[in-house]
């Protein structure tokens, strides 16, 4: 069909030893009308929510050049992350329990510290 986007189809994982590194938020799209009066109307664009997961921790230097080199490698296209606190880890991307298809959102930003560093990095659900 003309015009149709194809789903992401992920082979890469995240590694496991990043995976421990996010929290996750979960936003619903929804449209707001604010009236005068101060009333306001809104209504959901979509059914579910979708999640970001955001860094939340300090990386060791070897987990950040891992994490480095891992962005560098996927970039713009999706792969596979496991939530720590919903599944066991696969390093396959077989396992379907706390698999979720995301990619990197936004740029690369970092704040040394010593003797760790805070990369500001987000993922974002694809689907």
């Amino acid at each position: 069909m003309p015009g149709s986007v194809a789903n992401a189809t992920p082979s890469l994982v995240l590694p496991d030893s990043l995976s421990t590194a996010f929290s996750e938020q979960r936003v619903f799209a929804f449209r707001s009308n604010e009236y005068r009066g101060g009333e306001a109307q809104r209504m959901a664009l979509v059914a579910t929510s979708r999640r970001t997961f955001s860094q939340s921790k300090r990386l060791t230097p070897a987990d950040l050049l891992t994490l480095r080199t891992f962005r560098d490698t996927v970039r713009h296209t999706a792969f596979y992350f496991y939530h720590c606190k919903e599944g066991v880890y696969d390093a396959t991307g077989v396992l379907t329990a706390g698999r979720y298809t995301v990619r990197f959102e936004g740029g690369w930003q970092q704040t040394s510290y010593i003797p760790r560093t805070e990369a500001q990095v987000t993922l974002v659900e694809t689907a």
